[in-house]
């Protein structure tokens, strides 16, 4: 069965970072696409960052210039720098696998003020 599991989140101060891991026990992982998405409470889930197996990106607007998403192929692991953390980064943060249409668990980013 597939799993992706989410690790690195906490609770940092505003300006602080943060890197999230998401290990995928999946035998395609180097040539599927990867993404990182949130969830605040009382929102809906939106995407965070992307990234395709051939490495073009996507990011929100909200989180352009200070994340970063990449991906270690060896390692089956997509991660997600977080620099210059902001309150309004308080989310659960979930990993997505594209080809498999599989979520992560989750795991929380607390930014306080």
């Amino acid at each position: 069965q597939v799993q992706l599991v989410e690790s690195g989140g906490g609770l940092v101060q505003a300006g602080g970072s943060l890197r999230l891991s998401c290990v995928a026990s999946v035998s395609t992982f180097s040539i599927n696409a990867m993404g990182w998405y949130r969830q605040a409470p009382g929102k809906q889930r939106e995407l965070v960052a992307m990234l395709t197996s051939g490495g073009n990106t996507n990011y929100a607007d909200s989180v352009k210039g200070r994340f970063t998403i990449s991906r270690d192929n060896a390692k089956n692991t997509v991660y997600l720098q977080m620099n210059n953390l902001k309150p309004e980064d308080t989310a659960v943060y979930y990993c997505y696998d594209y080809t498999l249409r599989r979520w992560g668990q989750g795991t929380q980013v607390t930014v306080s003020s």
